[in-house]
């Protein structure tokens, strides 16, 4: 099984029905599914994925240096599951997991001190990056 977690991108830009991003990231609890869905016709980026809280409210978009190959695998028909992992200052974190699986969200590192929990504020890095 492979996952991973994913930055989420340009919370601060207003959703076309002028709705507020990071109002909804606000409202986002760690493990609620959010939905992934490429956007194709994007005139900056047609590998764009743009990423929607369980309510259908758009939250911002994927990085553009993991959205061709999420794009490229919700194309191919390969299923992309998605989980809300937690805010972040650019936005989002959103953790996923392929081929059915239901993602987890990762345990939280062991802190030594107070220098250490703040340390990227709570943002859980994978140990292996992927290799697709």
């Amino acid at each position: 099984m492979r996952e991973m977690s994913l930055h989420v991108v340009g919370a601060d830009h207003p959703n076309r029905d002028g709705g507020n991003r990071r109002f909804e990231i606000l409202l986002c609890r760690p493990g609620e599914l959010v939905t992934l869905s490429p956007e194709p016709r994007n005139p900056v980026d047609p590998n764009a994925v743009r990423v929607f809280s369980v309510r259908g409210v758009q939250i911002g978009y994927l990085t553009a240096d993991r959205a061709a190959w999420i794009a490229a695998m919700l194309r191919g028909g390969r299923e992309v599951t998605a989980i809300f992992q937690q805010a972040t200052p650019a936005g989002a974190a959103v953790r996923i997991a392929l081929d059915g699986t239901v993602p987890r969200l990762p345990a939280l590192p062991e802190t030594t001190g107070a220098a250490d929990a703040d340390a990227d504020a709570g943002f859980w890095p994978d140990e292996v990056p992927p290799d697709d």
